[in-house]
């Protein structure tokens, strides 16, 4: 479970779940082929305003970008506040709109905007605790959960001394937040959310909105949590979060890219067959408190993200990220990121157009079987094919700093280096010269 809120960044390793499937909704059929990009409003231009960042939409389309996850916009408490500016997690209330980046209709003209360019948007909604001085702590204390002394008091077991927590034994506690939820997708033509900690709220609270909100229109729901139950009947996409902290350690040496494997068979009998799985290299909590991309994986970065494209699941994109920014975002204050000459655009790009263009990565049962090659002849390289139909990508990673020579086992035909273009007859038998963290994408 990824604590997102948790101001010192600390996580807990992801439990390991029964080998039990579960039965999911339909997964919306236009998010077959989408990627995610998390965009951080407060740090993402000087301004910090969705009017500013409006006029970064025809880039973003540009660069294939498909789902906007927007942080949360809502006014954020004062009392007990953190920093300056304090935490987008602790909010004061659910349909009211911070005002530092705009109006509701601001809000409107960049979800217009967003829709017209053929993308979409996800809210950040945080349903289990609010800011100390939510307006419902005046007008429904009741809905809060309360410590031995009768008052207030942050979530279980966390830190998180600048928030409060719900009481979601209290069924009103279920309506408030319902009708919050519906108001924005209702009044605004919102998307659908990304959960904040989402397996901290009772799952039948999920079970109830959910239907709730598709009744206003179809909606798509990213759950922060890696707990299968996540997708009974409730949401689309969870985190791949031990998937991250894999790909770190064996980005650090500390562990071989042999468990990246097994974290795959462990996952596939826990997760139903089309649930979507969230892949990242990065995001607000991991670049905030535990470093930049280029700490935390240096030089194999670009083979871990190639690696999470080519994958099952979306891929997440954070803001800063086309631009490989070496910057740890602050949380709490006004901190605007130093964009650069966008450095990583066209790799991303390149990406995306990959992930949209062939059927084999598309998301869930849309895509390609996922098969293995060669292993585990060399346990520093990682080889696997997607196949769909008339569709199949070949990749391959070495994941080591050291030069590795790597020998195909199957006969694949010919194929195109999609990097460089060339077209080569994959036989058994043909022969790769790894770099250190290199890697071939081949497809047809």
């Amino acid at each position: 479970m990824l604590l997102a809120a948790c101001q010192s960044g600390d996580q807990q390793k992801v439990a390991e779940y029964p080998e039990k499937k579960t039965e999911m909704i339909t997964v919306q059929d236009w998010t077959k082929d989408k990627n995610l990009y998390e965009v951080n409003i407060r740090q993402y231009t000087k301004e910090g305003t969705f009017a500013a960042f409006e006029k970064e939409i025809p880039r973003l389309k540009e660069m294939g970008v498909d789902i906007l996850w927007l942080m949360p916009i809502h006014e954020i408490g004062e009392k007990n506040r953190k920093g300056t500016l304090g935490s987008y997690y602790a909010i004061k209330d659910y349909k009211s709109i911070n005002k530092e980046f705009g109006n509701k209709d601001a809000f409107r003209s960049l979800v217009k905007t967003i829709h017209e360019n053929g993308m979409y948007i996800l809210m950040d909604w945080v349903a289990n605790h609010t800011g100390w001085d939510h307006i419902w702590t005046e007008s429904n204390p009741e809905y809060f959960s309360k410590n031995e002394a009768g008052n207030f008091m942050p979530p279980k077991g966390t830190d998180w001394d600048d928030v409060i927590e719900l009481d979601y034994s209290n069924p009103d506690v279920h309506d408030a937040m319902s009708d919050a939820m519906q108001y924005w997708v209702r009044e605004f033509d919102i998307d659908g959310y990304r959960c904040d900690v989402a397996d901290l709220v009772t799952m039948d609270f999920w079970q109830r909105v959910r239907p709730e909100l598709d009744a206003i229109k179809p909606v798509f729901m990213l759950a922060e949590a890696e707990n299968p139950k996540m997708h009974d009947h409730a949401f689309d996409m969870t985190y791949a979060t031990e998937q991250f902290h894999t790909l770190v350690r064996v980005a650090q040496g500390l562990e071989s890219p042999t468990a990246l494997d097994s974290l795959l068979d462990v996952r596939k009998k826990q997760f139903p067959e089309n649930a979507y799985r969230l892949n990242f290299i990065t995001n607000h909590d991991e670049n905030t408190w535990k470093g930049t991309i280029e700490e935390l994986m240096g030089p194999a970065h670009k083979a871990m993200a190639v690696y999470t494209y080519t994958l099952p699941g979306m891929p997440l994109i954070y803001s800063g990220q086309e631009s490989n920014v070496q910057q740890r975002i602050e949380f709490f204050e006004k901190d605007p990121i130093q964009w650069g000459n966008y450095s990583m655009l066209e790799f991303y790009a390149k990406l995306n157009a990959l992930k949209h263009k062939n059927q084999a990565l598309w998301n869930g049962e849309f895509g390609g079987d996922f098969i293995r090659l060669n292993r585990p002849q060399v346990p520093e390289v990682i080889a696997f094919t997607r196949n769909k139909d008339n569709n199949t990508v070949l990749s391959i990673f070495n994941f080591s700093k050291r030069q590795i020579t790597f020998e195909l086992n199957k006969d694949l035909g010919d194929m195109a280096d999609y990097f460089n273009g060339e077209t080569l007859d994959l036989k058994s038998g043909t022969v790769f010269e790894l770099a250190p963290w290199d890697f071939k994408v081949y497809i047809k």
